[in-house]
């Protein structure tokens, strides 16, 4: 099984690109990030008729995250839960039916939180923790899980 994750940096800007790209490389499925477009302008139509199952948690502008899967996506949850006020489309998990598995499959962008000591850095080491606590429970299912994404590691 071939996992891809891809900060594409606008969904608009790359789509033939990404198309070329899914086409040579063939992963079963792909994380897209920075898709930064909202759900009903994102191209679906474009990955439908490459065979795709697609599913989309967007936002007008920036961050935006999307599963882009060879097999069925079902069970598909748009934000990280733990914080219902959270409107950054940071996180899409959703169930993938592969024809002799399941298994659970995210799409993270993490915050990048620059500068340190301001309130985007406490954001992002809160949405840090959320995610850590998430993945708690998602152990917890006895599933197999991947957590893929752009991380947005700091040095310290």
């Amino acid at each position: 099984m071939k996992i891809a994750t891809w900060n594409i940096n606008g969904i608009k800007a790359r789509l033939g690109q990404l198309l070329y790209w899914l086409k040579k490389s063939d992963p079963d499925v792909t994380c897209l990030q920075e898709i930064k477009c909202l759900d009903e302008l994102f191209p679906i139509t474009a990955f439908v008729d490459a065979g795709y199952h697609i599913e989309t948690h967007g936002q007008r502008g920036f961050n935006g995250v999307a599963l882009i899967s060879k097999f069925p996506l079902t069970d598909v949850v748009r934000g990280l839960p733990g914080d219902n006020m959270d409107q950054q489309a940071r996180y899409i998990e959703a169930v993938a039916t592969h024809p002799n598995a399941k298994f659970r499959v995210a799409s993270i962008y993490l915050p990048n939180g620059n500068p340190t000591g301001t309130a985007k850095f406490s954001y992002k080491i809160a949405w840090i923790k959320r995610l850590e606590d998430h993945a708690k429970r998602l152990l917890e299912l006895e599933e197999s899980t991947i957590l893929a994404g752009d991380f947005n590691i700091i040095p310290e």
